[in-house]
């Protein structure tokens, strides 16, 4: 197993006017699942096949370990790569299909098939070694991508984007596999997704990239709980952080005709702010209470709970507003809802340059 070390890693492809990665600087730990998120374009999987060596680095370096990769081949770096599209042979048994990385590097046979056996068990494959990939369903073949990954006994995985020819079911299902197979070879892990649902459930820590910039690197509590700017808290959360544009003064902000105490959060802001409401950090509070006055479009009924999804008028200008409500909770398309936020969980930035100031 290995650390992995980006150092001012930049990708610049021929005839752009931009780099795709203008430069990135990442520390990824022995044994972390490292998951790289963002919109597409924004340059996660540039990185990740920049440390796979299938991208050329134009400056910087990338360390696996104590040892500079940056110029060594693909086929030198001890890394195993698992692909979108499965990328099997098939006119290849399951089982040859895993062995095949093992023959080409020309381990004995005996060693071969003990592997392939190993990773078989793990991956709930044993069954199906004899039957060709067509016989296969989309998870169980993403299954054998996996298994022909593991079998190599790789210092790093590299996984671009593995669940997302998956339905719905399997990809959650899917996920699971793979973050507890992680947690169990305890193999350094760097994953990219543009589901972040997918990287808030499975990585040690999410790296938010936008335009080829990190934006923020935590866990995903504290990227959920404390995001750095206004990029993060509109990208990370489902359904997204209401965001809602205003003016602060006096320990408030002005939010059509409704002051919204802005608590311990920004105590001091003053002047254009943009303030973050979570769907579940809001209060549904009585008319003669105040409040923000919220008129329902659309209600999502999910049983446990549920989400109105309305427009709120902030001086003439209708502004979407996302509550989330109790699963038996009455609430009708047409209704008006007067919402207040929990003063602790109000987050504020600076509307100008987006950063954080709560």
């Amino acid at each position: 197993m290995a650390s992995i070390s980006f150092q001012k890693a930049q990708r610049w492809y021929p005839g752009a006017d931009t780099p795709a990665v203008p430069g990135i600087d990442l520390e990824i730990e022995d044994g972390e699942f490292m998951v790289l998120v963002g919109p597409s374009g924004c340059g996660k999987s540039t990185t990740l096949r920049m440390l796979a060596g299938l991208e050329e680095v134009n400056s910087g370096h990338i360390f696996i370990g104590d040892r500079d990769v940056t110029k060594v081949p693909p086929k030198d770096r001890d890394i195993a790569m698992v692909f979108q599209n499965y990328a099997l042979y098939p006119h290849m048994t399951v089982a040859d299909n895993m062995a095949f990385a093992l023959k080409m590097a020309k381990v004995p046979k005996d060693e071969q098939d003990r592997r392939v056996k190993d990773a078989a068990r793990i991956l709930g494959l044993e069954e199906y070694l004899d039957r060709k990939p067509k016989a296969l369903s989309g998870g169980q073949r993403q299954r054998v991508a996996m298994g022909r990954a593991i079998v190599r006994n790789p210092q790093v995985f590299c996984m671009d984007e593995p669940l997302s020819n998956l339905d719905a079911k399997m990809r959650v299902h899917t996920r699971t596999d793979i973050a507890k197979l992680q947690r169990d070879l305890g193999v350094t892990t760097v994953y990219v997704t543009h589901d972040q649902v997918e990287a808030m459930t499975m990585g040690d820590r999410v790296a938010v990239m936008k335009l080829g910039e990190l934006q923020q690197v935590d866990t995903p509590l504290n990227l959920y709980d404390k995001p750095a700017n206004l990029f993060v808290a509109g990208f990370i959360g489902s359904p997204q952080m209401n965001l809602l544009e205003g003016v602060a003064a006096n320990g408030a902000v002005e939010l059509g005709g409704y002051a919204m105490p802005l608590g311990e959060a920004a105590p001091h802001a003053e002047g254009k702010v943009t303030v973050g409401i979570r769907p579940e950090s809001w209060r549904i509070v009585a008319a003669s209470e105040g409040g923000l006055a919220v008129v329902v479009t659309v209600v999502e009924e999910l049983g446990a709970d549920g989400f109105a999804y309305g427009t709120a008028d902030l001086d003439g200008t209708a502004v979407d507003i996302i509550v989330r409500v109790g699963g038996r909770e009455a609430v009708h398309k047409g209704e008006t809802l007067h919402v207040v936020p929990e003063p602790s969980k109000v987050h504020v930035f600076d509307t100008a340059t987006g950063e954080r100031l709560s």
